[in-house]
């Protein structure tokens, strides 16, 4: 459905501490690097049009970051939880420690806010 998501803000060094360390714990890549954008994911080509990619670019910060909010799949609960222990180490903040939530029965979950503000999500559905 996505080809790629993209935010701005206002310390790209910043941001791109945060991202580096939850990226690198759900198993993410950085796609590129230059002084005003960062991307992570796996870029869309021709012979690849499923990919997607988060794109981040300096610019103003964002007025209404806490309307914001993107989810990452995690392969398993641990990667939630390292995810979450990554961001709060890198610079962000707690908007829900890892834990199960009731969307659905195996739904396990951590919320952190970017240095910027946005929400950010890891997810497993998996019961283990």
């Amino acid at each position: 459905m996505l080809d790629h998501v993209s935010i701005t803000v206002s310390d790209i060094a910043a941001a791109e501490r945060f991202y580096d360390a939850i990226m690198k714990v759900l198993g993410v890549v950085k796609v590129g690097r230059r002084d005003d954008w960062i991307g992570y994911g796996e870029r869309a080509r021709p012979a690849y049009p499923d990919r997607v990619y988060l794109s981040i670019r300096k610019g103003a910060r964002p007025e209404e970051a806490s309307g914001r909010h993107w989810c990452f799949k995690a392969k398993w609960r641990t990667q939630v939880d390292a995810f979450w222990d990554a961001g709060i180490a890198a610079g962000g903040t707690d908007d829900g420690a890892p834990g199960l939530r009731d969307y659905h029965t195996s739904y396990y979950a951590a919320f952190l806010r970017d240095p910027e503000g946005n929400k950010v999500e890891a997810v497993c559905h998996h019961a283990v």
